[in-house]
């Protein structure tokens, strides 16, 4: 049973993330376009579960099967889209979840999505702050419901993103 932890921001995750960072160029090569921190533990102040959420960027999604089982080597399961298309899921840790890949071919829309909702964070820390707040009370609330402690943060989440977005929009 996956037990529901967030934890103040601690600023080992940037390093945690840099590591992985060069694991995965080995892994991808030339293939790999971009990469990026993304998710709460690339948000200094941010609340967060202990997992590094990266975002590779490749040039097509073409054959990039061939490329979960060097990720299997470094101890990520492979799975597929994972409920959404365009994407290809990768996890590590098991029940204990140290990393999560969201890769994506260049020029899909979500890239832009998850760096918007980013870089809002990083810019509007006391909106970093309420969300941190929402996700600390939902973990002590839903200790061993991931379900539950994920609907909980959902409302929230769907509104900061499309403040985020109008964000973003304004500063392109």
């Amino acid at each position: 049973m996956r037990q529901v932890i967030v934890l103040p921001y601690q600023s080992e995750w940037a390093s945690e993330y840099e590591r992985e960072v060069d694991r995965l160029r080995e892994v991808f090569g030339v293939r790999l376009k971009q990469i990026h921190h993304m998710g709460s533990t690339s948000v200094p102040g941010l609340a967060a579960k202990p997992i590094i959420d990266i975002l590779p960027v490749v040039d097509a999604l073409e054959g990039i099967e061939q490329f979960d089982e060097p990720m299997e080597a470094l101890g990520y399961e492979a799975k597929g889209e994972f409920g959404m298309p365009e994407r290809r899921y990768y996890r590590k840790g098991g029940d204990e979840r140290t990393h999560h890949i969201h890769l994506y071919a260049a020029g899909n829309p979500e890239i832009m999505r998850h760096l918007v909702f980013r870089d809002y964070l990083r810019t509007h820390p006391e909106e970093a702050a309420a969300y941190g707040a929402l996700k600390e009370q939902l973990a002590t609330t839903y200790p061993l419901d991931i379900e539950a402690y994920i609907a909980g943060k959902d409302a929230f989440v769907k509104e900061l993103e499309l403040r985020a977005i109008t964000w973003g929009n304004a500063h392109d």
